[in-house]
């Protein structure tokens, strides 16, 4: 079963499960966050200082709630709806991504925040 973690979005909680990868092991290693988050359509990236383990598996199509590490940014990601680069409904990066998890329960109030966000990410423990 993977880690826990809590990203707290002004008054909002959220609740993630972290894979199993290097990536996601790593980003875990370096909490608790505090992040300055941007939206780029449904999704918003915040530099978390990371850009990913080579040897875990990257992509581009995503599902909402995914968490990933965007290495050309440094970058955490939360895909939580369409973005510029989507095809269809679902969302889809820029370029390759790191998976490193994904958002249980109702995040749907992402789609009404702002374009910038400040956010803090620590670990249930």
């Amino acid at each position: 079963m993977g880690k826990k973690i809590i990203i707290k979005v002004d008054s909002k909680t959220l609740e993630a499960t972290l894979n199993e990868t290097k990536t996601s092991d790593f980003f875990y290693s370096k909490l608790p966050l505090k992040l300055t988050m941007d939206r780029w359509g449904g999704e918003y990236y915040g530099d978390c200082g990371i850009d990913g383990v080579n040897s875990d598996k990257t992509k581009v199509e995503m599902e909402p709630g995914e968490l990933a590490i965007w290495p050309q940014g440094m970058a955490l990601c939360i895909f939580f709806d369409k973005t510029p680069a989507s095809v269809d409904d679902k969302p889809r990066a820029i370029s390759s991504v790191f998976p490193i998890g994904k958002v249980e329960g109702d995040f749907s109030f992402l789609k009404n925040m702002g374009h910038s966000i400040k956010v803090s990410i620590d670990k249930v423990e």
